[in-house]
Formats: structure tokens, C-alpha cells, sequence
């Protein structure tokens, strides 16, 4: 029982059982806005080994981008930025509002191809077909689609470091290697075939937040 409830039936039962009930509870209420409000919870800590760090100069990079190709986007209040620069085990695909200023931060995979030793880091770009890579760059966010990863969603390169991605069918989708048990039992996330590649159970709300329209810009600073 917490103080207010305590308070509560305290004064009902004791203290003003010879009042009218109108003063007994102008009295009651008068007592219980003077206690200090309940202690809030305490705040979400991500699991050990997950970082969450932006990058402003990623962010100046992403707006300059869409501005460079603002006939491609009917929509711009929300982008996604992949820094690259991070480690996998750390959240580094983040979707930021323009408007309201809000940052939502998840794990994302890199290509086996542009980390051959895995050893967790991204170290190179490539926009080769068959490189297993990732490729850096502005992408328009396409159609949600069901396809081999369950759902996910296509991705358009508009840049000449990622004009292949349709091609090379680089997607945004869900896989099990990219999860907090993963990184428990590995020290990393696991490496796609060049995709952005998240959480499975956190796949939903990006679709949801992206939507078709929108940017997505991957890099490394």
C-alpha cells in the first residue's frame, strides 16, 4: 500500500469520521495534494553492449541529401540514418522526426561483404552485384512486400555508390541473427548478403515509422 492509499483509508476510518462527508473529503483531498508525487519508474536501460550514439555530421550528411534529390521524396518528416561507423552490437540504424526532433535507435546488419573477417565493423562499401556488400548512400524507401525474409520492404539507390541496390535486391528486412541473444552469445550481430537486416520483432515498427517515400542514408564518418 503507498502513502496516498494509506492516507486514504487512514483519514476515512479515524480522523474525520465525525465530519460531513463534503468537509471530510475537502479535508482528505487538501491532505493528500500536499504529499509528494509517487516516485516514477526508472527510465529503460538497453541491454549490456548496446550503445546508442548519433551522429550529428551523419545527420547534416542525410540533410543534405535530401535536399540534393528533393524531387524524389514526397515525403520528408521522417529519415533513416545507417551509421556505418559503429560497431554491429550497437544501435546504429536510427529514424529521426525532422519535425518534432525524436530519435528511435535499432541494431542493423551489414554484408558479409564488406566485413569478410566479421569481425562486427563494417570496413568497405561496395556497390559490385554478387559482393555480399553493403552500399553506402541516399535510398527511397518502395513497396512493403511478403517475400524469402518474411516481410520487408525495397529500397531504390538514387546514388552512383548504390544505383544497383533494385538490381542486387537490397531490402530492409528482418532476420534472427540481428538480436540482443545474438550479441549475448557472439559479441556482434551476424553479416546479410548486403541488406539492412533488423531485429525481427522490431521490423514492424521501422515499416511503420518508414512507410514507402521516405529516405534512408547509409555511411560511414
Amino acid at each position: 500500500m503507498n502513502r496516498r492509499e494509506f492516507a486514504r483509508y487512514a483519514f476515512a476510518g479515524v480522523g474525520f469520521a465525525a465530519l460531513s462527508p463534503s468537509m471530510a473529503g475537502a479535508a482528505i483531498t487538501e491532505v493528500l495534494n500536499a504529499l509528494p508525487p509517487p516516485t516514477p519508474p526508472p527510465s529503460k536501460v538497453f541491454p549490456a553492449g548496446l550503445g546508442t550514439r548519433f551522429s550529428r555530421q551523419l545527420l547534416d550528411r542525410a540533410k543534405a541529401a535530401l535536399d540534393a534529390h528533393k524531387d524524389a521524396f514526397e515525403l520528408r518528416d521522417r529519415v533513416a540514418l545507417a551509421d556505418f561507423s559503429e560497431a554491429s552490437k550497437d544501435l546504429r540504424f536510427h529514424i529521426v522526426d525532422l519535425i518534432g526532433g525524436q530519435t528511435s535507435s535499432y541494431l542493423v546488419a551489414h554484408g558479409r561483404g564488406s566485413d569478410p573477417a566479421h569481425s562486427g565493423w563494417l570496413q568497405s562499401f561496395s556497390n559490385v552485384p554478387d559482393s555480399l556488400a553493403t552500399s553506402a548512400g541516399t535510398y527511397k524507401t518502395g513497396e512493403i512486400y511478403h517475400g524469402v525474409h518474411g516481410q520487408a520492404m525495397r529500397l531504390i539507390g538514387l546514388d552512383p555508390l548504390n544505383n544497383n541496390a533494385e538490381m542486387r535486391a537490397i531490402v530492409i528486412h528482418g532476420a534472427d541473427y540481428v538480436t540482443e541473444e545474438h550479441i549475448a552469445k557472439w559479441g556482434k550481430v551476424g553479416r546479410s548478403e548486403g541488406c539492412l537486416a533488423l531485429a525481427p520483432h522490431m521490423l514492424p515498427q521501422v515499416l511503420g515509422l518508414l512507410g514507402p517515400g521516405r529516405m534512408v542514408y547509409a555511411d560511414k564518418v
